[in-house]
């Protein structure tokens, strides 16, 4: 079935287990593709269920309403680091109860399940799976149907497609636990939890490819068993001793923001329409600018071909809101940093939600008329410098007094890198900004085009004057038929 999508980016696809006339429950999966973020509506009978819910609980709640049914769980599989749930709205709203796995402890209401309960919803059972590894707490749901056959597993951070969870997240408190005693964890809750599930157990993890919660994540929104034991590299057989050194090696850093985000979902936040009443807030132009005096920081999330044909705001950000927004906004920025958001008109809410969405609230409001009334009152804008693959080479030619700098990430470098080139990715760029010479000629370039315009801003922020984008980036260098060296650690 085709997947309905709204305008904030979250699409609901209902499950082809839901068109079965003999199912007794109804599923439908919620795809959040900015955050690469699955959530689960379950329902048998008149009741239903959430699985790992967006902060944003309105589709649920209307879902519910729509089919005449009553939440009366919410099933968070672990405390995510990637985004902030909406547990706790979602149960204020419905009275639903709030459950968490085993040794979970939070400042809300919360009923703490067991490994092996079986939680009823009309005619179905939810098992839950206690299995440690991507966090201590972490527990998968297992569906079963009227009849107890087992029929879908919702496997959170546990079990991605063709990759299982990161194991490095839980290490950063006073326990003392590594990411390889997590690792060995996660080996014990695969083989004894998850590998002996049925061929025909329907997987439906927490993300999809593209989440910085896993590495190596495959495309596509669900599998099954027989699928995963047979292409999943975590799943092959090996000991324990070489799972644990192959999950707990090359994890790149995690972004700043997971961290804060872990922290806020452990307790009651604030519900996101008071945050979204704080921060849409329009502002003139002249408060925009006394804002940016105090410290604020402008973030441009228009598309990116606006920034390069009408110029950018002298020291913002640009984060289009087509590129994983919220994720970047995550990255680069603090939590606590105070945001001015530009947009194109009609966007506002938008970009305020996607901030929302990885617990940054500090938004002092949106430049009222955008880019154009910031022109009227006659303010100035930069114009970013452009150039094609001729005219970058013919640059190179001329003067030795050049940098090539690939803001690629690393894993993208293996397929071929610039002769020469400086590599920082762009989520440690600001952190290794030094390694660059602002006597030279900085030629920007990523995989299209698209990030190298966030890396031209932070550059220009920090005081880089002489730079250019190559447009396209390798993958029109690659068709232009310029060719790539191979990659050296």
């Amino acid at each position: 079935m085709q997947p309905t999508c709204n305008s904030s980016g979250i699409c609901s696809i209902p499950s082809a287990t839901s068109t079965n006339t003999e199912s007794s429950f109804y599923l439908q999966q919620f795809n959040t593709a900015c955050l690469s973020e699955f959530a689960y509506y379950i329902e048998s009978d008149g009741e239903a269920v959430v699985i790992d819910p967006l902060r944003e609980t309105k589709s649920y709640i209307e879902l519910a309403a729509s089919r005449k049914a009553k939440i009366i769980y919410v099933l968070e599989t672990h405390f995510h680091a990637d985004f902030v749930s909406g547990h706790v709205d979602l149960a204020r709203a419905t009275g639903a109860k709030i459950v968490y796995g085993p040794s979970a402890k939070a400042d809300f209401e919360l009923h703490v399940a067991q490994d092996g309960e079986e939680l009823k919803v009309g005619k179905i059972t939810l098992k839950v799976l206690h299995t440690p590894g991507h966090t201590l707490e972490s527990s998968c749901y297992l569906l079963l149907d009227e009849n107890r056959k087992e029929r879908a597993v919702f496997t959170g951070d546990t079990l991605f497609l063709g990759a299982v969870g990161r194991p490095d997240l839980a290490c950063n408190d006073s326990s003392g636990i590594t990411k390889e005693d997590l690792a060995g964890m996660m080996y014990d809750s695969l083989k004894n939890k998850i590998m002996p599930l049925a061929d025909d157990v329907i997987v439906y993890p927490a993300h999809g490819a593209g989440s910085a919660c896993g590495k190596g994540i495959s495309k596509g929104t669900s599998s099954t068993m027989a699928e995963q034991k047979a292409t999943n590299y975590a799943l092959q057989p090996m000991t324990k001793e070489e799972f644990v050194t192959i999950v707990s090696s090359n994890i790149p850093s995690p972004p700043q923001y997971f961290f804060h985000d872990v922290s806020m979902n452990k307790k009651i936040t604030e519900d996101l329409s008071e945050v979204l009443k704080r921060s849409l807030n329009p502002l003139s132009v002249r408060q925009a600018q006394d804002l940016i005096s105090q410290g604020a920081i402008v973030v441009d999330c228009r598309d990116v071909k606006d920034f390069l044909q009408t110029g950018i705001i002298p020291h913002s950000i640009t984060i289009s809101l087509a590129l994983p927004f919220a994720v970047w906004a995550g990255t680069l920025l603090k939590p606590t940093d105070k945001i001015i958001v530009l947009s194109t008109v009609g966007k506002e809410e938008e970009a305020v939600i996607r901030l929302a969405r990885v617990g940054y609230e500090n938004c002092a409001g949106y430049i009222q008329g955008g880019v154009e009334q910031w022109v009227k009152e006659g303010q100035a804008l930069e114009h970013i410098l452009t150039t094609d693959t001729e005219g970058h080479l013919q640059h190179l030619k001329e003067t030795s007094d050049n940098t090539v700098l690939d803001v690629r990430n690393a894993p993208e470098w293996e397929s071929g890198v610039y002769g020469g080139s400086v590599r920082i990715p762009l989520s440690q760029l600001e952190g290794r900004i030094d390694e660059l010479n602002k006597n030279h000629k900085v030629h920007v370039l990523c995989k299209s085009g698209m990030r190298a315009t966030i890396a031209y801003s932070l550059l220009r922020r920090n005081g880089f004057e002489n730079l250019v984008i190559v447009q396209g980036g390798v993958d029109k260098l690659a068709v232009d038929g310029f060719k790539l060296e191979g990659f050296e650690v």
